[in-house]
């Protein structure tokens, strides 16, 4: 066979075996793993390199209504082009339900916004914040039926969260259709009540974000998701945990026999609360929710990560611009924390961070990288074995990555649509150096390669914990 690519002398890593072979690509798919392949258009001496799945992170926000004025930094062309320069070949991103508006409605909005944008490939999550009868009992299964098998609820927000009854007819939609669902875990009355005390004490500056979302809102949120989810008897998955208590309920409930997916992000192991404490406004910066918490609690998410507790690693990228009327600098967020828009960009750093910080410091090995970072998502989420693994019949989704570079991280190495980066000036070691979606070069030498968008959206499968209730 005559290949239209070949990587040679690379160690491929999955995230059960590492192994030195050569790998041939035809049509966008891996066709061949073996020994000096060389009958190619195009051959890649790999030598040195690290040669994985290409990551597919599961948390994304990327051109969502964001509130009256304000608006986010990426679209989904400069989001995708910032995923595929960290090591991302595949993001799934939320479809924001609107009060009033359907879930295809939302989903028309979307795929225009996505569509012919994209640099990686891109699927998504639906997010429901108007649960009527029609919504779940005629939507939801025509759509889990066309492939958009995961969805997701708040217990936070105005706007967003659901009401337990609310969120017990979700799940229990999901349980009928075979939908998984993710959900964001902090008590909103709790948070209010903490809110108007600040408010009430004249404590308005970013640090009062953190004192606002303390870890006890967010461990008892979680412990009623998991409760919710035990009444109707369904599997979800508790996104984006920060600390150690809310990670302990998640280690309980797979004790009592759940079937639970749990996941952390790097601004979980990386911030702190002190971060929001700075000068002039530079700590609305580090404003997301949950927010950092402690060098404790980022022990606590280190040993999730070592011991399986999470299954996911994703970024949760919800990026802002600073200095911006349009973004964390708005007039009313410059007077009062409450109105600084939620989230940090993160997509381009996430696959990094965790490969010096974790695999390079022996934290953890390089097959539970391609598990936490790329295989488990692929399963979680519908799209394995097509995508997250490397082997014959997948799609040749690879990332390149040099071990021994050194990389200090600044804003415009990520090419995303923020002016700044939550991580300036830290080194890391390993980088993706470069970046193939299904056999494509998009990325080489660190910079998106000259194409044009060639990322496709994705139908996918139902969850392998919903179908077969493990993970």
């Amino acid at each position: 066979m005559r290949f239209d690519t070949v990587i040679r002398n690379g160690t491929v890593v999955t995230a059960s075996d590492t192994f030195v072979s050569d790998i041939g690509i035809k049509d966008g798919q891996i066709a061949a793993l073996a020994a000096e392949l060389t009958d190619a258009d195009e051959v890649i001496d790999a030598t040195g390199l690290l040669v994985l799945p290409g990551g597919i992170d599961s948390h994304v926000h990327l051109d969502q209504p964001s509130g009256n004025g304000i608006v986010m930094a990426d679209d989904f062309d400069s989001g995708t082009r910032s995923a595929a320069v960290g090591g991302n070949t595949t993001v799934l991103a939320f479809c924001m339900q609107e009060k009033g508006q359907t879930l295809r409605e939302a989903l028309k909005v979307y795929h225009a916004k996505a569509d012919g944008k994209c640099h990686v490939d891109v699927a998504f999550h639906l997010v429901v914040t108007d649960p009527t009868p029609d919504v779940l009992g005629q939507e939801l299964p025509a759509l889990v039926e066309d492939g958009y098998t995961s969805l997701k609820v708040f217990m936070t927000y105005d706007g967003l969260r659901l009401r337990d009854d609310e969120i017990l007819a979700t799940l229990d939609a999901a349980r009928r259709t075979g939908a998984l669902v993710m959900v964001h875990c902090e008590n909103e009355d709790a948070i209010r009540y903490l809110i108007g005390r600040h408010e009430e004490e004249g404590k308005l500056s970013p640090k009062a974000h953190a004192t606002t979302r303390p870890i006890a809102a967010e461990r008892e949120a979680t412990h009623r998701a998991l409760s919710l989810a035990e009444i109707v008897d369904v599997p979800i998955v508790i996104v984006h945990v920060s600390n150690r208590e809310a990670m302990e309920e998640i280690r309980r409930a797979r004790q009592r026999g759940q079937k639970i997916a749990g996941e952390t992000c790097p601004q979980y192991l990386m911030l702190t609360a002190d971060d929001l404490d700075q000068e002039a406004m530079e700590g609305a910066k580090y404003v997301c929710s949950p927010p950092p918490r402690d060098k404790e609690s980022q022990e606590a998410c280190w040993e999730g990560l070592e011991q399986g507790v999470f299954d996911l690693f994703s970024s949760d990228h919800c990026p802002f611009r600073f200095d911006d009327p349009q973004g964390k600098l708005n007039d009313k967020g410059k007077r009062n924390f409450r109105w600084i828009p939620n989230g940090i960009p993160g997509v381009a750093t996430r696959l990094p961070i965790l490969f010096s910080e974790g695999v390079m410091k022996g934290r953890i090995t390089v097959n539970q990288f391609v598990a936490m970072t790329s295989t488990n998502h692929a399963r979680l989420y519908g799209l394995y074995p097509r995508k997250g693994t490397i082997a014959i019949g997948a799609d040749a989704d690879l990332a390149l990555w040099d071990p021994n570079s050194r990389v200090t991280l600044t804003n415009d190495l990520l090419q995303h649509g923020a002016d700044y980066t939550p991580y300036e000036g830290l080194e890391v070691q390993g980088w993706p150096v470069r970046v193939l979606l299904r056999g494509t070069t998009i990325v080489g030498k660190a910079a998106v390669a000259a194409h044009e968008a060639g990322g496709t959206y994705l139908s996918r499968e139902r969850s392998s914990l919903v179908a077969n209730r493990s993970f």
